[in-house]
C-alpha cells in the first residue's frame, strides 16, 4: 500500500483488534507521525463527534480505495494495472523501487521490467 499525503495509513485490522501489526509502515520522506491507540480513538469518538465523523470518511474511502484495488488486481492485466498506478500515483513512482511497485501490483520486478521497456 502506499499513501500520499494527508493520508493516514495503519495495519487496521491489527489496530482495531489490538493485536501485533502483521505489516511495516515505512516513510519514504519526512512526513508527521502521529500514535494513537484504540483506547484513545474510542476516547477521542466520545469527546468529540465530528472527529467520529472525519474518521468514518477517512475509512470509507480507504476502504473503497483497497476494493478497487482488489478487483483491478483480479480482473486487469498487468500493463492496464500499472498505467492505473502511474495516474493515480504520479510522485509515488519516482520515490519507490521497481520491486515495491512490483509487489502492489502482484507482479515479479521482471515482468514489470518488461512491461516499462515496451512502454517506451
Amino acid at each position: 500500500m502506499f499513501a500520499v499525503a494527508d493520508w493516514w495509513i495503519t495495519d487496521m485490522y491489527c489496530f482495531l483488534n489490538e493485536q501485533p501489526a502483521m505489516v511495516n509502515i515505512q516513510a519514504l520522506e519526512n512526513c508527521n507521525l502521529l500514535r494513537l491507540s484504540r483506547k484513545n480513538l474510542d476516547k477521542l469518538y466520545e469527546d468529540i463527534p465530528a472527529f467520529n465523523v472525519f474518521f468514518r470518511v477517512l475509512m470509507q474511502n480507504a476502504y473503497c480505495r483497497e476494493q478497487l484495488r482488489m478487483i483491478q488486481n483480479l480482473s486487469l492485466p498487468a500493463v492496464d494495472r500499472y498505467e492505473n498506478f502511474l495516474q493515480k500515483y504520479p510522485q509515488i513512482a519516482n520515490q519507490v523501487t521497481l520491486k515495491q511497485i512490483a509487489s502492489y501490483l502482484g507482479i515479479t520486478p521482471e515482468f514489470l521490467s518488461n512491461i516499462r521497456s515496451k512502454r517506451k
